[in-house]
């Protein structure tokens, strides 16, 4: 049986909307919801955060939910999980970030059982590079093996900050892939935080709609019918790797 386990990478530092994975909706702090979401999976969750001083409250509220976590560069993002994944022992790591509160964890098992039916160490798979799920629902399934590789290979400024371009975009030349889908397309939905205007629209789903209670089918059908929430953070364009 392979160790499979889902890591999340959080910090309070954010550019554009700092410390945004702690603030309140309905009053509990967004991280909650993430995490409430991913325990769908019923997957051990590790949070990867970093040294700064400004993340001590994320490493007590990892210590408030029983989360274990690892503590790391915040600039080189892709040590933080090889040091998370070695010191584990995972043989699979699900990557996800933590400005993304309504994840689908059922649809990440489902995804991971599939990866573990492939059997095959050189496996990527995601629903992020051929994207037709909202943003915001975004995950990664790799192996060790892989994650190990770009540690000791990749040395680009993006690819320790985003932790996974050395993967899929197969430098090594021998990675496969296998991309999560669903029809119809829904890629231009934005149900990350990123900006103040998502945190808008994320508060207003969950606070009014129940949004961290719905499927992914049912999130995007309350789009679907609510073009004026769509309209809330549709100008917002997404910071480029």
């Amino acid at each position: 049986m392979k160790n499979v386990g889902i890591i999340s990478q959080a910090r309070m530092t954010s550019t554009r909307l700092p410390g945004k994975v702690l603030r309140p909706i309905a009053g509990r702090p967004m991280l909650h919801y993430h995490v409430q979401r991913l325990q769908a999976s019923h997957l051990p969750i590790y949070m990867a955060i970093t040294t700064n001083q400004t993340d001590d409250v994320l490493a007590d509220f990892a210590q408030a939910h029983k989360l274990p976590y690892l503590r790391g560069s915040e600039d080189n993002v892709l040590s933080r999980y090889w040091h998370c994944a070695e010191a584990n022992e995972l043989d699979v790591i699900v990557r996800v970030t933590s400005d993304c509160p309504l994840l689908d964890g059922e649809l990440i098992a489902r995804s991971v059982q599939e990866y573990l039916r492939a059997d095959d160490n050189r496996l990527y798979l995601s629903n992020v590079l051929e994207r037709t799920f909202p943003r915001g629902l975004d995950f990664e399934i790799f192996s060790r093996e892989l994650l190990a590789e770009a540690m000791q290979h990749a040395t680009l400024a993006p690819d320790l900050e985003h932790v996974t371009p050395y993967m899929h975009q197969n430098r090594s030349g021998t990675v496969r892939f296998w991309h999560i889908g669903r029809q119809p397309d829904r890629s231009s939905y934005r149900l990350t935080v990123d900006t103040a205007d998502d945190f808008t629209l994320i508060s207003t789903l969950i606070e009014e709609y129940n949004a961290h209670q719905l499927t992914t089918n049912e999130l995007i059908a309350l789009l679907d019918a609510h073009p004026e929430l769509v309209a809330l953070n549709a100008h917002i364009e997404q910071k480029k790797v």
